[in-house]
């Protein structure tokens, strides 16, 4: 790179990323989009410098995947268990723990707290923190992951005070903190903005709480700080979803009172101690979405061992639409071959929708996958993603694979398949996209490349490996 001009690295990116690509990344993560030309130049220069040092996955595709696999636990329940372990003073064993970045840096903040982490076996960590040694999130380490916000409810609870620098994550559109502010300060929190967040309480009292939105982790903030609030906690219009679930009921198993697990309404009344628990975590169901997927693109026969049946029901028919099923017999997932692959129409014949929703509706993250394996499906469909206004922004590079997608505005897009997809370069943007582009390249003829491959594997665990026992050809590269 050091015999290259800066402006070969500015045009050497667009064989990566296309133009628009690189403008939305580009107009989404400077918020003053009034900076200079030469700026956003300068940016984007130092953005295609570096990509060329990030890791990246080499796949030859259009091979059927065929075997087992077993499903790794859910990375969404993982990280609030985490920050959950902070509310005792004795130790937590959590089970079925993803060994992947996002839970690596979690336990990279427990222990700069003053937390400890013993590795007990595969998947199995062993939490302790006695005294807490800091309130303050570090800088570095919440701008690589969004969950850091979560350590706020229990350091509060804990503590009384915590200073949080402005949470990182994927770049997927705006992500409003508003919800957790109005949850902590009904607790009876003061809260103090300038270049970091300040939370401060001499005591949490329980309040009727009606969140403006089922935000998760807000949500799961508001448990956490609640559990150890005086009196009781109404939280209405709180989130539902399997990994907001699976928090619940490790707090109880820690001591906890919550009533409504599983609902829109959580009664909680606090207690003064929380003890250690032993607590397993459950299935992934974004991972079983993401191989059903795989599975039928790729003319595959595929077992998923250890999934949760019932977190798979709004999957089911979002892919039933698509005309991919599945059969089940206990926590195993059967995918078969030859699937129909034709979209399933409406009364009339009227093109079909799948849009995503709040739990129990289809899961925002499963979004991304859908939208690749409806390039495979005979027919029309339309996905509307209602959540988040930049997660549809890497479809350009499945039209430049070969998909036949009309993106109608940032949540909305048509796809009329199936068409043949060929191999391609590409950069990962999130963790989501990322693994739907992986689905494209596998299903599609010839080699792709897929950069920056440590978005996909903040959400996957020793992906490449346990794809390669499946019969993919893919190789992962620094």
């Amino acid at each position: 790179m050091k015999d290259k001009p800066w402006g070969f690295n500015v045009f050497s990116s667009f064989s990566v990323f296309s133009v628009s690509s690189v403008v939305k990344f580009l107009l989404f993560r400077h918020t003053k989009v009034h900076e200079k030309l030469c700026t956003v130049t300068l940016t984007i220069a130092r953005f295609s410098s570096y990509i060329e040092y990030m890791s990246e996955y080499l796949i030859n595709g259009g091979i059927p995947l065929n075997g087992t696999i077993k499903v790794s636990g859910n990375k969404n329940a993982a990280l609030p268990c985490i920050a959950a372990a902070l509310l005792t003073d004795e130790p937590v064993i959590l089970r079925n723990i993803p060994d992947i970045e996002d839970v690596r840096v979690m336990l990279d903040v427990f222990i700069s707290l003053g937390g400890e982490v013993e590795v007990l076996g595969q998947n199995v960590r062993k939490l302790s923190l006695g005294d807490i040694k800091s309130s303050e999130i570090p800088a570095e380490q919440a701008k690589r992951i969004r969950a850091s916000i979560l350590f706020a409810g229990p350091l509060l609870a804990r503590t009384g005070k915590v200073v949080l620098p402005p949470p990182g994550g994927d770049v997927i559109g705006r992500r409003r903190l508003d919800t957790h502010f109005l949850a902590l300060t009904e607790l009876g929190s003061k809260v103090k903005v300038s270049d970091t967040f300040t939370f401060s309480a001499k005591t949490l009292v329980g309040a009727d709480i009606f969140l403006d939105e089922a935000s998760v982790t807000a949500t799961e903030n508001a448990i956490m700080a609640a559990v150890l609030a005086k009196g009781k906690t109404i939280l209405t219009n709180a989130a539902s979803e399997p990994h907001v679930q699976d928090l619940c009921r490790m707090l109880v198993a820690m001591g906890a009172q919550i009533e409504g697990i599983g609902s829109n309404i959580l009664t909680i009344t606090g207690v003064e101690k929380l003890s250690g628990c032993d607590f397993e975590i459950g299935a992934d169901f974004m991972e079983v979405g993401s191989f059903i997927g795989l599975a039928a693109v790729t003319g595959g026969d595929l077992h998923i061992e250890g999934a949760r049946i019932q977190d798979m029901r709004p999957a089911k028919i979002a892919f039933g639409k698509l005309g991919i099923v599945w059969a089940h017999e206990g926590t195993i997932i059967h995918v078969p071959k030859n699937q129909s692959m034709e979209v399933n129409h409406d009364l009339g014949g009227m093109i079909p929708k799948i849009d995503d929703a709040p739990w129990p509706g289809f899961p925002p993250d499963l979004i991304s996958i859908v939208i690749v394996v409806a390039t495979q499906i005979k027919g029309t469909v339309l996905i509307h993603e209602k959540m988040y206004e930049s997660r549809m922004f890497f479809v350009d590079k499945l039209i430049g694979m070969g998909a036949r997608i009309v993106l109608c505005d940032p949540h909305r897009a048509v796809i009329s398949g199936p068409s043949k997809l060929t191999g391609s370069e590409m950069v990962s943007p999130d963790v989501r996209a990322g693994m739907a582009m992986l689905i494209a390249a596998m299903c599609a003829e010839g080699k792709s490349v897929i950069r920056n491959v440590y978005q996909i594997e903040r959400g996957y665990e020793q992906l490449a490996v346990r794809l390669s026992s499946l019969g993919a050809e893919i190789t992962r590269s620094e």
